[in-house]
């Protein structure tokens, strides 16, 4: 805010005061409230900073849910029509969708749901859900979509790699603890919504069948497979009681071994000898389980990964500190020689982040401190002024923790850009006070200088208020952002209001308490201050002339805000300035039918030309997906995590200097001190670098960083900076436009890569039946492709139980009988014979009504392409282009990109009917917030015009004011073309913060202006357009050092954040660059302008004479005239009576006293601030603290709970509520036997059952409330399976115990009903039975034991 100073108010009877006056006035006489007011807010600020949670950024992704579907074994197209499509057509409808998005892969479908902004998360995952019950009975029989984790977009705040040092683990062990061990552990942390594994080999055992053997010993596949599903189970054969001891009974048959296997039945020959499997398979071994992705660790081979997602909502950095206290805690438990490094960490981003913001805040606030003192002299009112800075920013705190705000670049930018306004209004309150001071007379008592210092404090509350009214409308367009833009800077747009109230709430209490406090009996005369002196002894030749050539300065200043249309039109265009995390993520795409072997060949390259870089920490290599939902990528995107090393170790580059051509070693040596000749290597240097050196046959780069990446992807779809998107009816028609379209982008200059999806680049071996032949034997089309899915397919048919771990068997020819076409039509289909047929070989008894067929006699085999994706996006199929640029803004490529395409697609009839692209990416944002930025920047000018109006009752004044901001602007444009920065929207955010402080900056030249020109009217000496000129000149040069301060506090403070460097930076700069541009040029031409325009509004108020002019008067003789007419002024009125000496002295008495007593009030007031902020650290809230150790099973744990009144129930009432406990029980009792049926047959009977219990009780029971919240979440539908049946009684659980707590203290009946919690169960994971032992409902047999009671 900048300084305001109100006209001097002539003398007369006062008005009746303001609000704002009286909190004034109450606070310099009530200075120890006030002390102690500030100081208890000043300890909730400190307590607010220490608890607000730290980021990197607010969270920028859209309200999402992920609905991820597997069909094994199933080609895209197969997903896309049974899966897919009808997902995304059921979802469109729902409530609050904005778009979804489908991905149908080999085997798997997703489908991503993005919702409207605002849409809480949770609500959004019950919508789903309920639609999804509507699907029941269209999708595959066995086919069940689940809901992905309940995280963001940029929920990957952690990865890591488990590397064997000492060479004792292969993959396989690796990918086991990873999976049944490691991601338990992890996933327990809390915060945590999922640990996904990449990389390694999942254990599988494999039967390979020999064709031979089946067909001699004459069994079929079918049998082999059922003999195997019955030879892996254990039973319960319920108790034994013997001697009075009681031995449970169990049966054990699960399959624990490769000779376990070998021995399975699979039926018997001729002479009834039994036939083993070991007789009819070539090969019984351990292998890896078939996989769609790989890993890799610095080029040093394959590895097991892990990607940490955080729970939506939570702190990334608290939960990323929790999760290395886990790993140091479970490091004993490591295999030998395994190591877990980390190789993306996103806990350093965010320290590295406020710390370049933390030290930016510093090193503004000690400019603005040192500014403030030279141009005060007074070391009392730049102490006062100095005081507000760290208060206002610690009380913008408070705010900020209440409202769940982050600590990250954006929120504290917001604090930064403030920090010189912040001063601004306590500068400005003491420049008042010593104005009024100086204009007193001699010999004033210490009561009638505290009355003058409360006046002058006093006259600034109407316009401090404006001018906080005029900041906070000034960032109106920063809150109406939407979407991605608005998460990013709304953040910006609170704290800076935040501080700016908080600035003004201290200006009007803490101001004048401590301007009375510390305000010294010498004040240096205005004419007497040393930079005053200097500044009018130059501005006044120039103000002097100025006014004699009015008309020439006006032009000038025209010409110097159109010399910044040009430059404006040749400035650039970008969504966001690239946000620097520190982290490469390398995303280079390859060919659809490139195999897992070659993917990972070529994974391992990309990691060791990457190690290769000095600069480079560690490289970690995914090709293709991790084993979660919120990864969609095929097996042909590799996303390498490159970390980089401190840039204090990364190379340097030599730079010619002045000196370095003639200047000899000697003296070079010693200018290379002032003038370093090297440098390091930039980013973009790096990037270009390992662009060059990763220059592979068939793949195409991609460079990025980890959120951006996560963020574009989400919100798009496409992970590059400019995307198209191509919709149509036709895969094979898409696949034609996109490449039509790559070869068009490729040619555009500033494209460093562009890739169209093969849509239709996949390979298909396609088996037809003969349904002839196949009738002829009387099979169905099932019994033929049942072998396709299973002798060649390989479909895991069953899962042993080895423990914690679980592995799937496999069953299928060898791969030597499928590795070919050829061999292929030599399977066998088993063909059932005729009851009269003759046994086979004439052999009674042997393979009696069975025979076996060759496939190729019953089926045609073909090889086509097909898709190897297929995208959709709400019902309609898409093909996607991604085009990365470098060395040009995003606008102006777009911008020829598009009339390249337009020129060779569409014009060139490439584009058929029916066929649409759509630009997309970050140009997308651009696009949305400029269109809504024309619409809401001219109303904010409208809402300015109408507040300045309010403020000065005149039109003409507020057009002057409101000139300053095309003056401002024309500074912001140039310093943009100086420092090379595009037109994005952090520029714009400083371009809105500079039009308040423009109008600021012009509205205190007018009242400056305003100020002498009524002066010279009441002293009756306006007569001329000599007058006026010579009062303007007064007004313009007399306060020329309070204009330049307040300017040059926010202009010096923004430095700093200009020169920023790190973490962060990049968005700091940008906001920074047009507000310290716009001010130099505002100030400058304000300055000049100004005056000029008002001398030709105020001039129709004189009368004009002609003649010669007079003689100018020196600097000195304005000033000692202008302060005698003050002087005069106010002696007629307005000041205290002059005291009778004897009471003159008392008083001075008295006042000493007084100004003893002021450093015993003040230091009161500090101990009883420091007590309290003792107090509220001592029992505050540790942050990121580890979470708690769980009780073990069946400890029990107690919490105190506040006594209810003991309430009687009716006969009827009490009925109702056993009814319903009985019912919770069952329901519960159910899921913990695995019992889907029980749990159908209750469900439906819960919602009838609360709603009889809460009839039965009066209107104001007190129980009602708690019954409305268990009914919302009683109605239970019919679940297709367990997992659904958990996921609903997961809510209606928690509800019913909230319930059940109270009644248990309220009702001696029910006191003796069970609570009990699963800490392993999804939070809260409680349930309620009416007696023990516990039997976990959210595990069952699984764990049917693990749980702990709760009392309370």
């Amino acid at each position: 805010m900048t300084g305001i100073q109100p006209p001097q108010a002539s003398s007369g009877p006062p008005g009746r005061e303001s609000l704002i006056e009286r909190i004034i006035e109450w606070s310099a006489r009530n200075r120890f409230m006030v002390f102690l007011l500030v100081g208890a807010l000043f300890v909730g600020g400190i307590y607010s900073m220490r608890h607000t949670p730290l980021d990197a950024l607010p969270d920028l992704s859209d309200a999402q849910v992920i609905v991820f579907t597997a069909w094994e074994g199933r080609s895209p197209n197969l997903v896309e029509d049974q899966i897919t499509y009808p997902i995304i057509t059921r979802l469109v409808s729902a409530p609050k969708v904005r778009v979804a998005r489908g991905y149908s892969f080999f085997g798997y479908s997703f489908v991503y749901v993005i919702f409207e902004d605002g849409t809480d998360i949770y609500w959004a995952r019950s919508r789903v859900l309920e639609y999804l019950q509507g699907l029941a009975g269209n999708l595959p029989p066995g086919v069940t979509p689940t809901l992905g984790p309940d995280a963001t977009g940029v929920g990957w705040g952690f990865q890591y790699a488990l590397v064997d040092r000492s060479g004792k683990q292969d993959l396989a062990q690796l990918r086991s603890f990873q999976d049944w061990h490691l991601r338990y552990w992890l996933q327990s942390v809390e915060g945590v919504a999922e640990v996904a594994t990449f990389g390694g080999f999942e254990k599988q055992y494999q039967v390979e069948l020999d064709p031979n053997q089946l067909l001699a010993f004459n069994v079929p596949i079918s049998r082999v497979v059922s003999a195997i599903r019955a030879a892996n189970n254990d039973v319960g054969g319920r108790e034994l009681e013997r001697f009075g001891t009681t031995y449970l009974v169990r049966g054990k048959g699960y399959i624990q071994s490769l000779e376990d296997l070998r021995l399975v039945v699979v039926g018997a020959d001729s002479k009834g000898t039994p036939v083993l499997l070991r007789d009819v398979a070539s090969n019984i071994t351990l292998g890896p389980e078939m996989r769609r992705g790989a890993g890799d660790f610095n080029g040093e081979g394959e590895t097991v990964g892990g990607i940490v997602v955080v729970r939506y909502g939570q702190n990334v950095l608290q939960v990323i500190d929790r999760l290395k206290a886990k790993l140091e805690e479970v490091r004993p438990s490591l295999p030998e020689g395994v190591e877990v490094v980390t190789t993306y960490d996103r806990s350093d981003l965010i320290r590295r982040s406020i710390d370049t913001l933390t030290r930016t805040i510093l090193e503004e606030s000690l400019i603005v401190a040192v500014v403030v003192i030279i141009f005060l002299l007074d070391f009392g009112g730049a102490a006062r002024a100095i005081v507000t800075l760290p208060i206002a920013v610690a009380l913008a705190f408070i705010p900020m923790y209440l409202m769940g705000l982050t600590a990250n670049i954006m929120s504290l930018a917001g604090i930064a850009i403030s920090i010189g306004a912040i001063t601004d209004e306590a500068v400005v309150m003491v420049e008042n006070v010593h104005k009024r001071l100086e204009h007193a007379p001699p010999g004033l008592s210490g009561a009638q200088r505290r009355e003058i210092i409360i006046s002058a404090c006093k006259q600034l509350g109407k316009p401090l208020f404006f001018a906080l009214l005029v900041i906070t409308v000034s960032f109106l367009p920063v809150f109406t952002l939407e979407a991605q833009e608005g998460r990013l800077f709304k953040p910006l747009a609170y704290t800076k209001t935040f501080t700016m109230a908080w600035a003004a709430f201290l200006s009007l209490t803490l101001g004048p308490a401590l301007i009375v406090l510390m305000t010294g009996r010498r004040v240096i005369p205005e004419h007497r201050h040393p930079v005053s002196r200097l500044l009018h002894r130059l501005y006044y030749p120039w103000v002097s002339a100025l006014m004699r050539r009015r008309l020439l300065s006006i032009t000038i200043a025209l010409l110097a805000v159109a010399s910044a249309i040009p430059i404006y039109l040749r400035l650039g265009s970008e969504f966001m300035p690239p946000l620097n995390e520190g982290t490469i993520l390398y995303m280079p795409t390859t060919l659809p039918t490139v195999s897992i072997t070659e993917a990972t060949r070529l994974m391992q390259i990309q990691d060791r030309l990457l190690k290769q870089f000095p600069e480079v920490a560690t490289v970690h290599g995914k090709a293709g997906r991790s084993e979660t939902a919120t990864d969609p990528a095929p097996l042909e995107m590799f996303e390498t995590v490159v970390q980089l090393k401190p840039e204090e170790q990364w190379r340097r580059v030599e730079t010619r200097r002045w000196y370095s051509s003639w200047a000899p070693e000697a003296l070079q040596r010693v200018l290379r001190k002032v003038w370093p000749d090297s440098r390091p290597i930039t980013w973009e240097e790096l990037i270009a670098e390992m662009d060059q050196a990763l220059t592979l046959p068939g793949l195409v780069n991609a460079w990025t960083m980890p959120i951006k990446a996560r963020i574009d992807m989400l919100s798009t779809g496409v992970r590059t900076p400019v995307g198209i998107k191509i919709f149509g009816s036709d895969l094979g028609q898409i696949s034609k436009l996109g490449e039509h379209l790559e070869a068009v982008l490729r040619e555009v200059p500033g494209t460093r890569s562009a890739y169209a999806e093969r849509t239709v680049g996949g390979l298909y071996l396609d088996i037809v039946p003969h349904r002839a032949e196949i009738a002829r034997y009387g099979l169905n089309v099932e019994d033929v492709l049942m072998l396709v899915e299973t002798a060649i397919g390989g479909m895991p048919i069953d899962r042993t139980v080895e423990g914690r771990e679980r592995y799937t068997i496999n069953v299928r020819y060898a791969r030597e009988l499928r590795d070919d076409p050829e061999k292929l039509k030599r399977v066998l289909v088993p063909v059932p014979a005729l009851p009269d047929e003759p046994a086979m070989d004439g052999e009674p008894g042997r393979g009696r009504n069975i025979k076996q067929i060759p496939l190729g006699q019953l089926a045609d085999f073909h090889t086509v392409s097909g898709p190897p994706l297929i995208k959709n996006e709400d019902g309609a199929l898409t093909g996607w282009v991604y085009v990365d640029i470098a060395g040009r803004d995003l606008g102006g490529y777009v911008a020829e990109a598009k009339a390249a395409v337009a020129r060779e697609i569409e014009q060139a009839g490439l584009l058929p009917a029916g066929y649409r692209l759509e630009w997309t990416g970050q140009y997308e944002h651009m696009l949305r917030v400029r269109e809504r930025l024309w619409v809401v920047v001219p109303l904010t000018l409208v809402l300015i015009f109408v507040l300045l109006y309010l403020n000065f009752k005149s039109v003409a004044e507020t057009c002057i004011i409101l000139l300053s901001i095309p003056f401002a602007l024309t500074g912001s444009i140039w310093l943009l073309w100086l420092l090379d920065y595009h037109l994005s929207i952090a520029v714009w955010v400083g371009i809105i913060a500079l039009a308040g402080l423009a109008a600021q900056t012009g509205t205190v030249m007018i009242l400056y202006l305003d100020e002498a020109f009524h002066a010279y009217q009441r002293a009756g000496r306006m007569n001329t357009q000599h007058d006026l000129f010579e009062a303007i000149t007064y007004g313009a040069v007399q306060r020329v050092r309070p204009k330049l301060m307040t300017v040059s506090m926010i202009t010096l403070g923004l430095v700093p954040a200009l020169w920023a460097h790190g973490a962060g930076a990049e968005a700091i700069q940008r906001i920074a660059a047009p507000m310290v541009g716009g001010l130099i040029t505002s100030t400058i031409l304000t300055l000049e302008i100004v005056p000029a325009i008002y001398s030709l509004w105020r001039g129709r108020q004189v009368e004009w004479v002609k003649g010669p002019r007079p003689r100018r008067k020196s600097w000195e003789e304005l000033s000692r005239q202008f302060t005698e007419m003050e002087r005069q002024e106010h002696g007629a009125g307005g000041l205290p009576a002059p005291l009778p000496p004897a009471a003159a002295g008392a008083t001075e008495s008295r006042a000493g006293g007084r100004r003893r007593w002021r450093w015993y009030v003040l230091a009161a007031a500090l101990l009883v601030a420091a007590a309290v902020l003792a107090f509220m650290l001592k029992h505050q809230r540790p942050e990121a603290a580890p979470a708690p150790a769980e009780p073990a099973a069946h400890e029990t744990a107690t919490a105190p709970a506040p006594d209810l009144p003991v309430l009687e129930l009716s006969a009827g009432q009490r009925a109702a509520l056993g009814e319903l406990f009985v019912l919770a029980d069952k329901l519960g009792a159910s899921l913990a036997d695995d019992n889907l049926q029980g749990f159908n047959q209750v469900a439906p009977q819960l919602g009838p059952a609360v709603a009889r219990l809460r009839d039965a009780l009066p209107g104001d029971h007190p129980w009602r409330p708690l019954l409305d919240t268990v009914q919302a979440n009683a109605a239970l539908q019919t679940a297709g399976d367990l997992a659904g049946a958990r996921q609903q009684f997961l809510p209606f659980s928690a509800a019913l115990v909230s319930f059940v707590e109270v009644v248990r203290r309220q009702d001696t009946g029910s006191a003796g009903v069970k609570i009990y919690r699963c800490p392993m169960a999804p939070k809260p994971g409680l349930w309620m039975q009416l007696q023990g032992p516990l039997r976990n409902p959210y595990y069952g047999e699984e764990m049917l034991e693990c749980g702990v009671e709760v009392k309370r």
